[in-house]
């Protein structure tokens, strides 16, 4: 005999209607996408390399899209505030994510509280720019070169600090690799996002800072900030007088960023594909090209799959090594 009571097939009848009424209505919400604005979420403070990126290809997305796209920056926990928010957000488009090579590749590997899976709690949607830091120092510090900075620091250990856009960040991690690679000491003093410890830098309160090099370049060609080398394995177009540190003595010495969009996971496919083809189109607009070229930000533009493969790539290299900084975030 049948082991559905008739409430319960009533019931069960009227349930996958009404799934099947949903999932029907679904393309067709896609193909009207967008209908009011989107909130694009930057997990770190204003000013820095992934808020830069953000405004930029959000202002090109909104032209196309025919609906403002909200920067709102979250900060907090090297990143991790504002990707959960993204993560728990309704998977409807109108929430998304200016992910980063911390939020997606080192922060799940130093959280101490674990507060969302990197690949099964987003939606890739493209992976717009990769992006090289570099070391700066204040006019002020008695160095120039990576061998001079070298030596300051061994004669005065303990004394200088450097700035970072906070704890676990690829930013705190470059000063850590400098520090074993070098055998120097230096002090880490961690912001809530690269723009306020980049305003302290300039200002002269912390006097070394790692930063991506979108953020510091208009304050090297100004010379409020002395460059002292790229942490890219190669120089870069835009500073091509500016050697690597590596070249500078510190052989084997790389770090980098990117700056990628995600959604929360389960998106609909048509949603993704819409904000997929917007953002690439903003990445080829020549007043978007030229300010990502002029602070050599490698422009990438790819599919949702190459995104997914780029995470878990990235996730299986920098885990080990942030894991073996010791750093930890709350």
């Amino acid at each position: 005999m049948d082991r559905f009571t008739t409430p319960n097939r009533r019931a069960f009848m009227a349930g996958a209607g009404a799934s099947a009424l949903v999932a029907s209505s679904l393309p067709a919400r896609a193909q009207n996408f967008p209908t009011r604005p989107i909130m694009l979420v930057v997990p770190f403070a204003a000013g820095g390399s992934t808020d830069i990126v953000a405004r930029l290809v959000g202002a090109k997305m909104a032209e196309s899209l025919g609906q403002q796209v909200v920067i709102e920056n979250r900060a907090g926990a090297g990143g991790n505030v504002g990707s959960t928010a993204v993560a728990r957000a309704a998977p409807d488009g109108y929430t998304i994510l200016m992910g980063t090579i911390s939020t997606h590749a080192l922060n799940p590997a130093i959280l101490k509280v674990v507060t969302f899976d990197p690949i099964k709690d987003f939606t890739p949607i493209s992976l717009l720019a990769v992006v090289p830091n570099v070391m700066v120092v204040h006019p002020s510090f008695p160095a120039k070169t990576v061998q001079e900075v070298i030596k300051v620091l061994k004669d005065n250990p303990g004394k200088y600090s450097y700035a970072s856009s906070g704890v676990g960040t690829p930013l705190h991690l470059s000063g850590e690799l400098f520090k074993s690679l070098g055998g120097v000491s230096m002090n880490h003093v961690p912001y809530r996002g690269a723009g306020p410890a980049l305003n302290d830098v300039v200002a002269g309160a912390v006097p070394i800072m790692f930063d991506n090099l979108p953020s510091s370049a208009q304050f090297i060609r100004s010379g409020q900030l002395r460059a002292i080398g790229v942490t890219t394995k190669e120089r870069v177009p835009s500073f091509p007088e500016i050697p690597t540190i590596a070249e500078g003595g510190l052989a084997g010495y790389e770090t980098y960023t990117w700056n990628a969009l995600f959604g929360p996971a389960n998106m609909p496919r048509a949603v993704v594909e819409r904000l997929n083809a917007e953002a690439n189109k903003a990445l080829t607009d020549p007043n978007v090209k030229q300010r990502l070229n002029d602070v050599s930000a490698v422009i990438v533009g790819s599919t949702p799959e190459a995104l997914g493969e780029h995470v878990k790539v990235e996730f299986a290299k920098w885990g080990p090594i942030a894991k073996a900084s010791g750093a930890a975030l709350e």
